[in-house]
């Protein structure tokens, strides 16, 4: 699997994350393959707008999760997965959140992303949503979702996403 690879990359000494967005995840079985891989010292960004049923700083992840949730004017429908695979990322969208009633009981699908161009510009999407910092907040065991703040001037990413979007054509 493509999370078994990032942790092969991440035992050999080679860069590994995986860059996940989506609204809800609460399939257990892919909350223990991220908490698996966090462990093995792949680095994990989530940003999860709704329900998530992984807790980002437990013991044994070595502090490789890190979970923000972005909640903003627009309800998004953004799916979208980013490997490491070493330097050589493999880029996924998908019609599913991480939730056992879609991954067992509908059909849904996830592809892959083999333009170059599509690919950098998702990353690219992945970076706006990370970089928010007028509508995200860090999600911890603590609940205390605090909002995130940086150097980087107003990032509010709805907003930028829809610039990048209307500066490209």
């Amino acid at each position: 699997s493509l999370i078994k690879n990032e942790i092969k990359n991440a035992k050999r000494g080679k860069d590994a994350f995986i860059k996940i967005k989506l609204n809800n995840i609460t399939n257990y079985e892919m909350v223990k393959e991220l908490y698996k891989a966090a462990e093995e010292g792949v680095k994990i960004y989530l940003v999860v707008r709704g329900i998530c049923c992984l807790i980002p700083d437990q013991k044994n992840t070595h502090n490789n999760i890190e979970l923000i949730s972005i909640v903003d004017k627009f309800l998004e429908h953004t799916r979208m997965f980013i490997f490491c695979n070493n330097g050589k990322n493999k880029t996924y969208i998908s019609s599913a959140d991480w939730m056992t009633r879609n991954l067992d009981n509908r059909v849904e699908v996830s592809i892959p992303i083999e333009d170059e161009k599509i690919s950098n510009q998702l990353n690219d999407i992945f970076s706006i949503y990370w970089n928010d910092n007028q509508k995200s907040r860090y999600v911890n065991s603590e609940n205390n979702n605090e909002y995130r703040k940086n150097e980087l001037g107003i990032v509010r990413s709805q907003s930028q996403v829809y610039n990048y979007h209307r500066n490209e054509n």
